[in-house]
């Protein structure tokens, strides 16, 4: 029995968590074991996200000096992040022009209760007052901060901090270039050290990982019964008023990744997207558990390299920066939730309006941390760019947290996909 267990796929385990985890959240809130599975069953979600969260950083740094030293040249490395760049931008801009068009199309906002509105902002209004603060505090910082945010003034401590990543890539692109940029024999020990600290990590993702299905089926049984708390009626009635605009978010989602990314595979990859969705399975499944495209960059870094064939110095390149800039998702549900909060208040937005909303939501998506509710204090940034009411937030937040695990999911596949096509790049190069 146990050699069976063990020879079942990762993606089996953890979608089998997924259901259980599901049903059992189902169960708990209609027989009281809510504080039960608040006490006892929720923390091990939350030790998994922090083992998660723990190796996200050394990954991030090892993964990405290593990725960069073994590149050829300078040369290579500016072709390489040149066109990673503009593919997640491209896809970024894409998501959010479908987010806005669906969004003015069925215009969900006509369908929110006002009697519920002021419930709702009183069940968050701390919640929406702290990001508030974060939004004030940058109001008057430069449109360009973003780029000025990149840059550590001391690496020791942006790499304790999981919202530096950016930092963090920056230093270890400018590391990894000056490996290159030396005599091989100069830095032939440092290569060894990096060499057997990307193994070690490796290992200790390995590790990791084997407790997946159980810190998945934590998360997910946490997640009903934060929902639906006490009263399944309750938060019933909550979201079939906001199932509209649930329903716009996943049809943008599904859009992205049902039209415009199969369209990318077979434009840019060559490669089946059928084959390319089974690969990366795992990593969507964790994504949708976890609503962090950091926590599930070990595994989206496992499949891109064991299943769909993607070079470690690619995988390592292009994943940890495209788990910090490219947000397809996120940037999409930003979009919707501006023009949502916008329709519930009655405010009609310009053609001036939209245009501030995709540059924002865009410079948001590059400087969001790849964390679990980022995408909410990144909208209140996208709100305040077009004079929306900041207490708007508190209509969409009860059903953040299930949308958050949808876009998290785009943002991974978005990620790997760029990944696979940034390798056909290279592999066609290193032939020529």
């Amino acid at each position: 029995m146990k050699k069976v267990i063990k020879h079942i796929p990762l993606s089996i385990k953890i979608l089998i968590a997924m259901l259980l985890g599901i049903a059992y959240g189902l169960i708990a809130i209609n027989t009281g074991l809510v504080e039960f599975t608040d006490n006892w069953i929720a923390p091990f979600g939350t030790i998994f996200i922090k083992l998660l969260k723990l190796i996200a950083i050394p990954l991030i740094l090892v993964s990405l000096i290593k990725g960069v030293s073994d590149l050829r040249n300078t040369a290579s490395l500016s072709k390489m992040g040149l066109r990673t760049i503009i593919l997640y931008l491209i896809t970024t801009v894409i998501a959010i022009t479908i987010g806005l068009s669906l969004a003015y199309t069925i215009k969900p906002g006509n369908y929110f209760p006002k009697e519920r509105q002021e419930s709702l902002y009183e069940k968050y209004s701390e919640s929406i007052s702290e990001g508030q603060i974060m939004v004030q505090s940058s109001k008057n910082d430069s449109p360009i901060k973003f780029l000025v945010d990149i840059v550590p003034e001391n690496i020791f401590f942006a790499t304790t901090n999981n919202t530096m990543m950016l930092q963090v890539i920056f230093f270890a692109i400018l590391f990894g270039l000056a490996i290159i940029s030396l005599p091989r024999d100069k830095t032939k020990s440092v290569r060894k050290v990096v060499d057997s600290l990307n193994d070690i990590v490796l290992k200790i993702i390995e590790i990791i990982m084997k407790f997946a299905p159980y810190g998945v089926f934590a998360l997910l049984a946490s997640v009903i019964t934060d929902v639906a708390g006490d009263n399944p009626a309750d938060s019933a009635a909550l979201f079939g008023a906001l199932g509209m605009y649930a329903l716009v978010v996943i049809l943008g989602l599904l859009s992205i990744g049902a039209i415009i990314y199969p369209i990318f595979a077979s434009l840019l990859s060559k490669l089946s997207y059928f084959k390319f969705l089974k690969g990366i399975f795992p990593a969507q499944l964790l994504a949708f558990s976890t609503s962090s495209s950091a926590a599930t960059l070990p595994l989206t870094k496992k499949c891109v390299d064991e299943n769909l064939g993607v070079e470690d110095e690619v995988s390592s390149f292009v994943l940890p920066i495209g788990a910090t800039i490219n947000m397809d998702g996120t940037s999409l549900y930003q979009a919707v939730a501006a023009v949502f909060i916008a329709q519930v208040f009655g405010i009609d937005l310009s053609f001036s309006d939209m245009l501030t909303i995709v540059l924002t939501a865009t410079l948001a998506s590059i400087g969001s941390a790849a964390v679990p509710g980022t995408g909410m204090i990144m909208l209140l940034i996208v709100l305040a760019s077009v004079n929306i009411p900041a207490e708007g937030l508190a209509l969409i937040f009860a059903i953040d947290r299930p949308l958050d695990m949808l876009r998290t999911s785009i943002n991974v596949t978005g990620d790997s996909l760029i990944a696979v096509i940034i390798n056909k790049f290279v592999s066609k190069q290193k032939k020529l």
